[in-house]
């Protein structure tokens, strides 16, 4: 996939459980031209990432705001609220990097307090931007560079993996051909090594076939004549 063709799908997740907020952000999000989905919590989030976290379940809460082409997207960029009930979005950014499928995944926190310790907690733990609410149009322009990061992050790591299955296949092509001259040498020792007729043999063996009692045939029973 070029990399004009991948900015054209970017999707973002985002996350909050205040339904006003959740809907402005989605608005912004929109407007800027990126493919969005929207949940309300943060075991939900993992929920539709693939990671699913069966002590934070609850039936009675609404389900994944997702259709089926939603469904078909990769996730590009996560932005999620910090103070959320249940998983905070501290605790969600954690599990995104300590995923190995998913540490790949930019993950943008929004708060309405201005805490510059949790903003600090935030960005060692893997944070790439910390909004303040309400979240401004000129926010969202500084995602798009992380997105763009991030998909030729996996381009690389794509290339390198096919670049690590091209070296396996030589190393097991060298390796058979090894195999087949060692087999090769072997055989050829076998024959160098097999037991020859020894030239005592080959003398008794031509003797035998050139014996008169071979050769001529018998008059034993035939009498003379004189």
């Amino acid at each position: 996939m070029g990399m004009a063709a991948a900015e054209s799908r970017f999707h973002v997740l985002a996350v909050d459980d205040n339904v006003i907020d959740r809907k402005l952000i989605e608005r912004l999000l929109k407007t800027s031209s990126y493919q969005v989905t929207t949940v309300d919590s943060g075991s939900k989030a993992l929920e539709f990432l693939g990671l699913h976290e069966d002590d934070e379940s609850n039936s009675d809460s609404p389900s994944i705001l997702r259709n089926n082409h939603h469904q078909e997207l990769e996730v590009n960029l996560i932005i999620t609220d910090y103070c959320m009930p249940g998983m905070t979005g501290y605790d969600l950014l954690k599990k995104i990097k300590e995923s190995s499928s998913l540490k790949n995944i930019p993950v943008v926190i929004m708060s309405s307090e201005n805490d510059p310790l949790r903003i600090g907690r935030c960005l060692k733990e893997g944070a790439e931007e910390f909004f303040l609410k309400p979240v401004r149009p000129s926010d969202l322009k500084r995602l798009r560079p992380h997105m763009m990061k991030a998909v030729s992050k996996d381009q690389e790591q794509e290339k390198h993996e096919d670049e690590e299955d091209d070296e396996e296949g030589i190393k097991s092509q060298k390796h058979q051909q090894q195999q087949q001259q060692q087999q090769e040498q072997v055989e050829h020792y076998q024959q160098q090594s097999s037991p020859r007729p020894s030239g005592n043999s080959k003398r008794k063996a031509m003797e035998e076939s050139l014996s008169p009692d071979r050769t001529r045939p018998r008059y034993s029973d035939i009498a003379a004549v004189v």
